[in-house]
């Protein structure tokens, strides 16, 4: 079996400890990363079954213990991913696609639709890493269903795993409700070490949710993953647009080409009567698409049900794949994948 957090045979990585047999009774040892490793229980429970299922094995009796110093930096020196600050998304054979996801103003919606992206990605068959690069605001972490914090083997972070994504956030490592606090140099060491000091495992692609405007991160991002290309995503009212122009506009001068336009809470179906309506009117993704010379790759509807899913940490894509939201996203993301292929 793999290690739910590495995806690596938990053979491979060293994990497995003594093995004894006493007739139909079976012993493992199992040697965790870190004694208080999160998913515990869940490895436990996984070897368990995997050495049940094994014909002739009545019982299973699971030992849980933690590595050694010398066998955790062993099993640190093993894994591939870049780390020691040089990142590994900027060197020439990495396949990774990254798009950073952007808009102008808050409140349109961005983080919400990369979460749901995200799971619409995997869904392609395709490995799906994220980044929560606004450190300020962040929300990933709720939005995805995720309350505990990243592991760390020696000096590399382990991204945390929901719905089939890997998720690196600031949230991670504090709890909800302190604010992040930091100037300038502060913000671009930390989003140096989210990229470079974690076991991203070379994903086919990396989303990246910026905070809204054109200051220090977006900069840093620019910086740290010189590859990336930059979704925009807005609202139908004109004045979001403006607002998001501006975002497209920060990503031409740090050279980050903009694969796409993404157009959010396009309209709205009333639940009794079904009538649709136009709640913000001027037709701003359309507009903003052909000012940049990018495709619209599509228009989300407003539904109640993307905030309740995003709440209660199931993003929409994942809870009612068949809502018209859902659909919407996933074609999003089919659309995404035509403009910018994995390598």
């Amino acid at each position: 079996m793999e290690d739910p957090e590495l995806r690596r045979s938990i053979v491979a990585l060293g994990m497995v400890g003594d093995v004894a047999l006493d007739g139909s009774d079976v012993r493992v040892e199992i040697k965790l990363t870190v004694a208080g490793c999160p998913l515990k229980a869940e490895i436990q429970r996984r070897v368990g079954d995997a050495v049940g299922a094994v014909s002739g094995v009545e019982r299973v009796n699971v030992v849980m213990d933690a590595m050694s110093d010398q066998e955790r930096l062993a099993l640190r020196s093993g894994l591939e991913g870049g780390v020691g600050h040089a990142s590994p998304f900027a060197e020439e054979g990495s396949g990774t696609r990254v798009i950073a996801v952007a808009s102008g103003k808050g409140g349109v919606g961005k983080s919400s639709l990369t979460a749901n992206l995200a799971v619409a990605l995997t869904r392609t068959g395709a490995s799906v890493g994220l980044l929560d690069a606004d450190v300020y605001g962040y929300s990933i972490p709720r939005m995805m269903g995720v309350s505990r914090r990243a592991v760390m083997v020696e000096d590399l972070m382990m991204p945390v795993d929901a719905h089939g994504v890997r998720l690196m956030s600031v949230g991670f490592m504090t709890s909800d409700d302190n604010p992040v606090i930091w100037r300038g140099p502060m913000l671009h060491k930390a989003l140096t070490s989210f990229v470079s000091d974690v076991f991203w495992d070379d994903p086919d692609y990396l989303l990246v949710d910026l905070p809204p405007g054109t200051g220090d991160v977006p900069l840093s991002i620019a910086q740290l993953l010189p590859k990336a290309s930059m979704l925009v995503v807005t609202t139908p009212q004109l004045a979001a647009q403006r607002v998001a122009r501006r975002a497209a506009a920060m990503a031409e001068r740090v050279d980050i080409p903009v694969a796409g336009v993404v157009e959010n809470m396009s309209w709205f179906v009333a639940p009794d009567t079904g009538a649709r309506y136009e709640v913000f009117s001027g037709g701003g993704g359309e507009q903003l698409a052909g000012e940049l010379g990018v495709p619209l790759l599509g228009r989300v509807p407003l539904e109640p049900d993307v905030a309740l899913a995003g709440d209660a940490g199931v993003p929409v894509v994942a809870r009612s794949p068949d809502s018209e939201a859902a659909t919407a996203l996933l074609g999003i993301a089919e659309s995404l994948t035509a403009v910018i292929r994995p390598a």
